[in-house]
């Protein structure tokens, strides 16, 4: 079975530019890891948020494997497949917190994979869901994008069922995503789909095809280990 980890790293203050150098030395980790199917190193928006502005204090890797049981999905599994990036974020006295999920629902590619695998489009589950969307924006729909995003990201953050939700991309600007996490997948609908702004963002993504490339991945959240800024978001589900 397919699952993917998400783990956002946030660096004491003045070690910033450890991050942006863990960048280039965690590559070469990343890539022989034969653990490891697909994996993205990115940067964060200011204060983990969906911003331009980038927050070089707060990182991420996405990846994802192959597991055959729960067994295998333990936080201490998890560090045994990459030790050399968790002794390194230990060293320099990080805060980490990884979201392991389980793909259920999606579509789309991202470098022209499918990184989750087949997926089915919906499915039965309602329970805690996470969502992924995230796109290459084309050059020339740069302006129309950052103009219209904003408002969605703020409106957000007060929707009903809304749990936490981090800004995250390979390229400032121009490779972007967006990781939320919300109490039931019908609440996270009633926002996509029933929210004035969003509900606008989507049809002008459509019309003025904004993305070369995108995807869209809902997962089912199995656990969460760490925290950050002090605080483990997923105690919030009821």
């Amino acid at each position: 079975m397919q699952y993917c980890v998400l783990i956002i790293v946030r660096y004491p203050k003045l070690l910033g530019w450890a991050g942006f150098f863990s960048m280039a030395i965690f590559r070469p980790a990343l890539w022989f890891n034969r653990k490891v199917n697909f994996w993205k190193l990115m940067g964060c928006g200011k204060n983990g948020s969906f911003s331009k502005i980038p927050d070089w204090r707060q990182w991420s890797l996405l990846y994802t494997f192959a597991a055959s049981s729960s067994t295998e999905i333990s936080e201490k599994t998890l560090q045994q497949k990459m030790p050399f990036l968790y002794r390194y974020w230990k060293l320099l006295g990080c805060e980490t917190i990884s979201f392991v999920l389980k793909p259920i629902e999606g579509h789309g590619t991202w470098d022209g994979r499918e990184p989750m695998g087949k997926l089915p489009k919906q499915s039965s589950y309602e329970g805690p869901v996470a969502v992924l969307t995230r796109a290459t924006i084309r050059l020339n729909r740069l302006k129309s994008f950052w103009q219209h995003v904003a408002g969605v990201s703020n409106t957000m953050a007060a929707a009903d069922g809304f749990i936490v939700s981090f800004g995250i991309g390979e390229v400032p600007w121009i490779k972007q995503a967006t990781f939320s996490i919300w109490q039931s997948k019908q609440q996270m609908k009633n926002f996509a789909y029933n929210m004035r702004e969003h509900k606008e963002v989507v049809q002008k993504t459509r019309q003025e095809q904004w993305y070369s490339e995108d995807l869209f991945v809902r997962f089912e959240v199995l656990a969460s280990y760490g925290c950050i800024n002090g605080n483990n978001p997923l105690k919030r589900i009821p």
